[in-house]
């Protein structure tokens, strides 16, 4: 038997992974004590783990911060995290020198976790509830601008916590050491290796486990017409406008329909329904996607694994930049369509090419295949039980970092070079046709041969394993 801290931040989509999980452990074994907040508690009790509340240590927010983190803005979840985990540290020290856990399991945005792990010195495992995101697989991930002034002018604020980390004996070089995935922690993703992009740039540190459900059960397209299914997750929900474009686009149409909105929504507000349209707070999203034939969705990692393990092929409608990854791959696989339309013609057009077209229900199912095929909560409860791992050694981001350093060496030494034997040759005040276009250039070619290298290491490995 085991002693497994978890942590989680509070957000559905983070914990909801986590649980199936611990309940699994449980069921081996092993003592799983799992902090986390007020609204997970039954959840959680119920899974057979030991529920400790951390509800007062949240910190009160401006209405500025609140805005923040309903806009999803990754500079104010990170600043919260940071404070957070001081609020916490005095408590969590006490719990780690009593319960003594023997691995932690903490979410992969979680810093408290992270944290409190690397300063007590215990082994620890990262829950990863979207795509394992490295300097490679984050090419998928393309920034509004809205996010990149999000990051770019949030950096003096983040930095400036940071330093607050330090005198509590936390030692962390930036934000991004905090998120982004490496090659040398064991982590847990809950898809499969076809899902993730760019899986290959991952070492065996990683175990693709596929989605982490209680069910079982498999996909029933038995309706008597087609089921469309409309959910927006529990974060960015709170959209009667875009609702109220799908209820206009579906009226009519000879398909039953069923949105699950959550609490943030007046149900009042959509007005008198159609009759084939139902709207609940919640539902069972698991037996709706068995049955369902179309499902739009926003794109959550969570929404979008579990529509592809019930076989239910998507309208895709992503709303940050994680969220328009996971849409990319999934329409990559051809389970689902991009909604660049959001009009009620729009949402009515790619409902009717994903239910007119049996390529996009035959994909679904490929998909559906594929994760059941993955180990699930018990090969994610084994590799943490048996945590820290030891990887094969093949590390192809290690390997493609290094010849990009020698590239940049040589493009470096060769540019000034020619900058210098142009203005020899010909006049020093034509140097700059090679100066400035060497210099201009220098990152689109560096791309271009990171790009070529990258592509290059895979096949190497391929044919070697």
């Amino acid at each position: 038997m085991k002693k497994i801290a978890f942590f989680c931040i509070p957000a559905h989509g983070h914990t909801n992974p986590m649980i199936p999980v611990a309940s699994e452990l449980v069921k081996r074994g092993n003592a799983v004590r799992f902090y986390s907040f007020n609204e997970f508690e039954k959840k959680i009790a119920a899974s057979g783990a030991e529920f400790v509340s951390c509800d007062r240590f949240l910190p009160s927010l401006s209405e500025r911060e609140e805005a923040g983190l309903k806009a999803v803005s990754s500079t104010e979840l990170a600043v919260q995290d940071i404070r957070l985990t001081l609020a916490m540290d005095g408590f969590l020290d006490k719990e780690f020198k009593s319960f003594r856990p023997d691995v932690v399991y903490t979410d992969s945005v979680c810093f408290w976790g992270k944290l409190n792990a690397w300063k007590h010195n215990v082994p620890m495992v990262v829950s990863t509830s979207t795509f394992a995101f490295n300097q490679i697989s984050s090419q998928y991930m393309k920034n509004s601008p809205k996010e990149l002034a999000d990051m770019i002018f949030g950096l003096p604020r983040l930095t400036k916590e940071l330093k607050k980390l330090e005198p509590y004996g936390y030692h962390v070089k930036n934000t991004l050491s905090l998120i982004q995935s490496d090659n040398d922690t064991d982590s847990v993703v809950y898809t499969s290796r076809r899902f993730q992009p760019c899986v290959e740039s991952f070492t065996d540190h990683y175990a693709f486990v596929g989605p982490s459900v209680f069910s079982k059960a498999g996909p029933k397209k038995d309706n008597a017409r087609p089921l469309v299914y409309i959910s927006m997750g529990t974060v960015i929900n709170d959209r009667p406008d875009f609702y109220g474009k799908c209820i206009e686009a579906l009226k009519g149409e000879d398909v039953d329909v069923i949105i699950s909105c959550g609490n943030a929504l007046d149900r009042d507000s959509l007005g008198v329904l159609p009759d084939n349209i139902k709207v609940y707070p919640y539902v069972d999203q698991l037996d709706v996607l068995s049955r369902a034939n179309a499902f739009i969705t926003h794109c959550g990692m969570n929404s979008v694994s579990e529509s592809m393990y019930m076989a239910a092929p998507m309208v895709l409608y992503p709303q940050t930049s994680e969220q328009k990854a996971v849409a990319r791959r999934a329409e990559e696989l051809n389970a689902g369509v991009i909604l660049k339309d959001d009009s009620a013609a729009g949402i009515r057009a790619a409902v009717r090419k994903i239910l007119d077209s049996e390529e996009y229900a035959q994909a679904a199912m490929e998909c559906s295949k594929d994760l059941r095929s993955c180990p699930g909560t018990a090969g994610a409860a084994e590799f943490i039980e048996n945590a820290p791992h030891r990887s094969n050694g093949v590390d192809i981001v290690k390997e493609l970092n290094k010849d990009c350093s020698r590239f940049r060496l040589l493009y470096w030494v060769i540019a000034p070079a020619l900058t210098v034997l142009t203005g020899s040759l010909i006049g020093w005040k034509y140097a700059w046709i090679v100066g400035v276009p060497a210099g201009v250039l220098s990152y689109p070619i560096g791309s271009w041969f990171k790009k070529l290298r990258y592509a290059a290491l895979v096949k190497k490995h391929r044919e070697n394993s």
